[in-house]
């Protein structure tokens, strides 16, 4: 187990390097893991075994929340294939996206004046979760064949699915702001 800080997150799950795995069996070696590496099970052990302890820790716990999450997932996928992430630099999206988004906002922008804004914010939410699904079922096609042009697309969709993520963020903020004034 002493080379856990150098195994990519697939293999330390003992799982496929793809994109679709199964999540049943990835909680389940996480758990088996988490059990074997816990820094209690070291309490009485050197520092440097206590201190090990707390990195492998670390790492299965990043692993395991990076693998999870299907957006992390398709990333660190796309990383392991060569494919480099620039989130300052990496921001050009199709006029469809950039047009989206825009209206999207403004959607949100406009709930708040609305006649029933809880309602109105609850739709919104579903509909981005929609959203997101579709991109997260393309995800799941372009890994499923892995040519170069796909595996670019895919970035795409992981950065477009970011931009998403971040409007849900401010959607809940919203709601939560709502439900405090009911």
């Amino acid at each position: 187990m002493s080379d856990i800080l150098r195994q990519n997150y697939f293999s330390l799950f003992d799982l496929p390097v793809s994109f679709a795995i199964d999540l049943d069996e990835l909680q389940s070696r996480y758990r088996q893991l988490q059990r074997l590496l816990h820094p209690d099970r070291y309490a009485s052990a050197s520092e440097q075994e206590r201190r090990i302890s707390v990195q492998q820790t670390a790492h299965l716990n990043e692993a395991f929340h990076n693998l999870q999450d299907l957006p992390r997932r398709a990333r660190y996928l796309l990383e392991l294939k060569g494919i480099g992430f620039d989130d300052d630099k990496d921001t050009h999206f199709d006029g469809a996206f950039l047009m989206q988004q825009m209206e999207l906002r403004e959607e949100l922008e406009a709930i708040a004046q609305a006649k029933d804004p809880l309602e109105k914010i609850t739709q919104f939410l579903s509909e981005l979760e929609q959203y997101r699904q579709t991109m997260y079922a393309e995800l799941e096609s372009l890994f499923a064949d892995e040519t170069s042009e796909n595996l670019q697309t895919a970035k795409q969709t992981v950065q477009k699915i970011r931009f998403l993520n971040r409007l849900q963020q401010e959607a809940e903020e919203q709601e939560e702001d709502l439900l405090a004034d009911v």
